[in-house]
C-alpha cells in the first residue's frame, strides 16, 4: 500500500515502482523482451507516444523496433508487415499506434496482430477473454487504473463505480474488469456516455468515478458526492495565456472544483498517463515469459 499525500493518487510514483519491479524481475533472466512499435503517418502526438514507449524499452533493456511508415502505405502492405512480426521469435509484443489513416481499416489491422503478441489488448480474442474473465492481455490504460486503485487500497467490491465514456480503449475494458468477481473488482458498474440522460443522478451516487470522455474540465464538484474517488483519464489541450507555449494540459475533471470533496483524485498530468506505458512494459514482459498464452 502506498502512502497517500494530500488526496493525490500519484501515477508517476506508482509507474516508477512498476518499472522497478520489472527491472528486478529481469535480473538473472536470459529472456530479452521484444516490442515492435508500428507508426503510420506523422501525427505529432503519436510520434511523441512512440518515442516515450521506445525510451522506456531502452531503459529496461528490451529489444525494441520502431517501424515508421508513410500515411500512403497500402493496407495490404501494412498487414504483410504485421505478419512478419507475428513470425519473428525476437518480438513478443506488437503495438499499432492509433489512430491510423482513414484509408486503412483499423479493425483489419488490429485483427492481423497475433493475439498472443497483442500487448495492447485490442484484438477481439483478448477483448472477448477480458469480458468473460479469462486470462488475456488487458489494455494498458485500464490495467493501469486497476493497479492504481489496488496500490492505494481503494476498495471496489460492492461499491458503485461510474465510468464516463464507452471507448474500446478505456471505457468498455475498465467496466468489464471491474465487473469481474474478484477482490480488486466486484463493483456495481454504470457506464455513462453521450446518450445518458440526467448524468448527475449517476455521478452523485458513485463511490468511484472514472472519467474518459475527452471533454476538458467536464466533471464538476457539484456532480460528485463527498468522499468520492476520481480517476481522470482525460488529456485535453486548452488555451492558457500564462503558459509559455500558450496552452496547458487538463483532464476531463475540473480538478480544483472537485478536490475539496474527494477522498482521492488523480492529477493531469502525472496520473493515469505514466501508468499506461508502465503497464505496456509489463504486458510485454508477461508475453516474453509466456505468462498469458504460454511460450
Amino acid at each position: 500500500m502506498i502512502e497517500v499525500l494530500e488526496k493525490i493518487i500519484d501515477g508517476k510514483l506508482i509507474a516508477e515502482k512498476v518499472i522497478s519491479e520489472i527491472k528486478q524481475e529481469l535480473l538473472g533472466k536470459s529472456v530479452k523482451p521484444g516490442l515492435a512499435l508500428i507508426l503510420v503517418g506523422n501525427n505529432p502526438s503519436s510520434e511523441l507516444y512512440v518515442k516515450m514507449k521506445s525510451r522506456k524499452c531502452a531503459e529496461l533493456g528490451y529489444h525494441s523496433v520502431v517501424n515508421r511508415q508513410p500515411e500512403t502505405i497500402a493496407e495490404a502492405d501494412l498487414l504483410e508487415l504485421i505478419r512478419g512480426y507475428n513470425n519473428d521469435p525476437s518480438i513478443h509484443g506488437i503495438l499499432i499506434q492509433l489512430p491510423l489513416p482513414k484509408s486503412i481499416n483499423e479493425m483489419n489491422v488490429l485483427e492481423a496482430v497475433d493475439y498472443r503478441k497483442d500487448v495492447d489488448g485490442f484484438h477481439p480474442v483478448n477483448a472477448g477473454r477480458l469480458m468473460i474473465g479469462e486470462k488475456c492481455f488487458v489494455p494498458a490504460t485500464p490495467a493501469g487504473i486497476v493497479e492504481m486503485l489496488r496500490r492505494f487500497d481503494v476498495k471496489t467490491s460492492g461499491k458503485n463505480v461510474v465510468v464516463l465514456g464507452r471507448s474500446n480503449i478505456v471505457g468498455k475494458p475498465i467496466a468489464n474488469i471491474l465487473l469481474q468477481k474478484n477482490k480488486n473488482a466486484n463493483a456495481t458498474v454504470t457506464v455513462c456516455h453521450s446518450g445518458t440522460e440526467n448524468l448527475t443522478e449517476y455521478t452523485k451516487k458513485a463511490d468511484v468515478i472514472i472519467a474518459a470522455i475527452g471533454k476538458a474540465n467536464f466533471l464538476k464538484g457539484n456532480m460528485i458526492k463527498e468522499g468520492a474517488v476520481i480517476i481522470d483519464v482525460g488529456i485535453n489541450r486548452v488555451e492558457s495565456p500564462e503558459s509559455k507555449n500558450g496552452y496547458k494540459t487538463v483532464g476531463d475533471v475540473d480538478f480544483n472544483d472537485c478536490y475539496p470533496k474527494v477522498s482521492l483524485i488523480t492529477p493531469v498530468p502525472g496520473g493515469v498517463g505514466p501508468m499506461t506505458i508502465a503497464m505496456l512494459m509489463k504486458n510485454t514482459l508477461d508475453s516474453a515469459l509466456g505468462r498469458i498464452y504460454g511460450s
